[in-house]
């Protein structure tokens, strides 16, 4: 995975990271693909300022949590099949950039058990919160 943060608006953030999350979903648009779930795998990579990312006291809650990540996409998950993994990490951005500590965003999923010849299918965006670009 590479980072974002030599872009000139994120220079002074931190990036918090989920890696290969692991959940069993119904996701696809084949016939077979509804009929049971599948294992994908989601990335996401948080940027934070500085500013608000820096604890002083060494508590929880002057940082970002990660079980927010966590937690806000097995919500997601949570509400039925998807179609498309396009749409999932879309939704799982938006998701992301609401949180109003947030800047930036980088989400990608991958289904690792489509085809026997490659190690994974998927897609990647990424974004910046509305508010808070320059």
């Amino acid at each position: 995975m590479h980072s974002l943060l030599m872009h000139p608006s994120l220079m002074d953030c931190r990036r918090l990271f989920l890696l290969n999350y692991e959940v069993w979903i119904n996701i696809g648009v084949h016939d077979f693909e509804k009929k049971g779930e599948q294992r994908v795998l989601i990335n996401v990579d948080l940027y934070i300022p500085l500013s608000l990312s820096t604890p002083k006291k060494d508590e929880l809650d002057e940082v970002v949590d990660y079980d927010f990540m966590r937690r806000t996409i097995a919500l997601r998950v949570k509400r039925g099949h998807i179609h498309l993994q396009e749409t999932l990490c879309d939704d799982i951005l938006a998701l992301m950039l609401a949180h109003p500590h947030v800047r930036a965003a980088r989400v990608s999923t991958q289904k690792p058990d489509v085809y026997p010849d490659c190690e994974a299918v998927g897609c990647e965006v990424f974004g910046l919160a509305e508010a808070k670009k320059q």
